[in-house]
């Protein structure tokens, strides 16, 4: 059930949201979370919001000792390549062994604990494309609570595109595999896709309040979700419902929604003694929900597969473009997620070539005749070239 939050709760967190500044918007949540009642239905969201203030106070405190010229950890990572993929472990698994020996990257690799204190980008080269990992600092039990630097390091999971997750054969892989999800779940980062998701696009004032469902409500209405809605004061957004979803997930998305991440296993020191049978265990504990890689980053054993696994988990699709009066396709591909169409890819190229958009044609082996005379709405798939003409 929803948590029924008393009114002057609501109207409190309308103004956290409506707040741009970092300092005021802190004071504000610790006011709404004053006028949240403790009982067991908002223990969720109670857990939510002190989450959300630790994060906002940490980065006041960062801030702050920038100011006295102090520097300070930079722990937002702008994205490049065809995907930006965060590494996730203990420490001492390997992640910095990993990133050196699948990239040029020059890292610091140390038998010392925790000597990753920020995070660390590298580019890795796949055929014609590049993925772009980003070693983050190590998890530990109490990361998603705000322990050491786990707050940041969740933060720039729930901004990536995928994860690797990275465990240790000479360890209980297990154990560690399942440290990492909980405070991946502690965060409302699922690395299993969801059976319904809520995505709530506040917009500009004036713009309205419209509901997309592709998918069920569950046990309620269009006419319930609108109201939750607009309790919270929430009357300019685009909110898009898939799957099954509930009351409860809608209420939830308000503050903080949950977010799905495509992830890869990588078992590290495949060389290790007994790391054999502790692989066949992990195996048997994932049971086919995540790919496992196994590897030994020392040796260099296993990591060619890493590339090609991580393509398909991502869903990376490579789309080649081709001016009207060329012969040939461009070498260097546009990458778009699987599902992408020709509207998608215009976007990419820019907005007058959707704004412009005449007709395309698609050169593809699975199609009857190519090229192919295709719109806007044409479904893409790796591989495909594709010839766009405006007005």
């Amino acid at each position: 059930m929803p948590t029924n939050l008393p009114p002057e709760a609501k109207e409190k967190w309308a103004e956290v949201e409506a707040t741009r500044n970092p300092r005021e918007k802190l004071q504000r949540m610790q006011e709404f979370l004053s006028l949240v009642p403790q009982h067991k239905g908002t223990l969720k969201l109670r857990g939510q919001i002190k989450k959300k203030i630790a994060i906002l106070r940490r980065e006041l405190e960062e801030r702050k000792t920038k100011r006295a010229g102090r520097g300070g950890p930079k722990f937002f990572i702008e994205k490049e390549g065809a995907a930006q993929v965060v590494l996730l472990g203990l420490t001492n698994v390997g992640k910095s062994c990993l990133l050196s020996a699948v990239s040029n990257a020059n890292v610091a690799v140390s038998a010392a604990p925790y000597t990753t204190r920020e995070p660390v980008p590298a580019i890795m080269p796949f055929e014609d494309i590049q993925f772009q990992l980003v070693e983050a600092p190590a998890v530990m039990e109490g990361s998603a609570d705000g322990r050491a630097w786990g707050l940041q390091s969740l933060a720039l999971a729930r901004n990536a595109d995928g994860l690797i997750l990275m465990v240790d054969l000479s360890s209980d892989p297990v154990a560690q595999l399942n440290l990492i999800l909980s405070e991946l779940e502690k965060a409302r980062l699922l690395v299993n896709k969801p059976r319904g998701r809520v995505d709530v696009d506040r917009r500009y004032m004036g713009a309205g309040l419209r509901i997309i469902v592709v998918g069920q409500l569950v046990d309620c209405t269009m006419r319930d979700v609108e109201a939750l809605l607009r309790s919270y004061r929430i009357n300019d957004a685009i909110v898009k419902i898939s799957g099954e979803v509930t009351l409860d997930d809608v209420e939830d998305a308000i503050f903080e929604s949950t977010t799905y991440k495509p992830a890869v296993i990588v078992a590290n020191k495949l060389d290790a003694p007994g790391a054999a049978e502790k692989l066949q265990q992990l195996e048997n504990f994932v049971a086919g929900r995540m790919p496992v890689i196994a590897v030994s980053c020392e040796r260099r054993i296993g990591l060619e597969r890493l590339g090609k696994v991580l393509f398909d988990t991502l869903g990376v699709i490579r789309v080649y473009t081709k001016e009207p009066s060329a012969k040939e396709p461009s070498q260097r591909p546009f990458t778009l997620r699987r599902g992408a169409t020709v509207a998608d890819l215009a976007r990419n190229i820019h907005s007058d070539f959707e704004r412009n958009f005449a007709y395309a044609r698609v050169w593809a082996d699975r199609l009857t005749f190519s090229p192919q005379k295709v719109s806007l709405g044409f479904a893409l798939e790796d591989g495909d070239i594709v010839e766009i003409h405006v007005h």
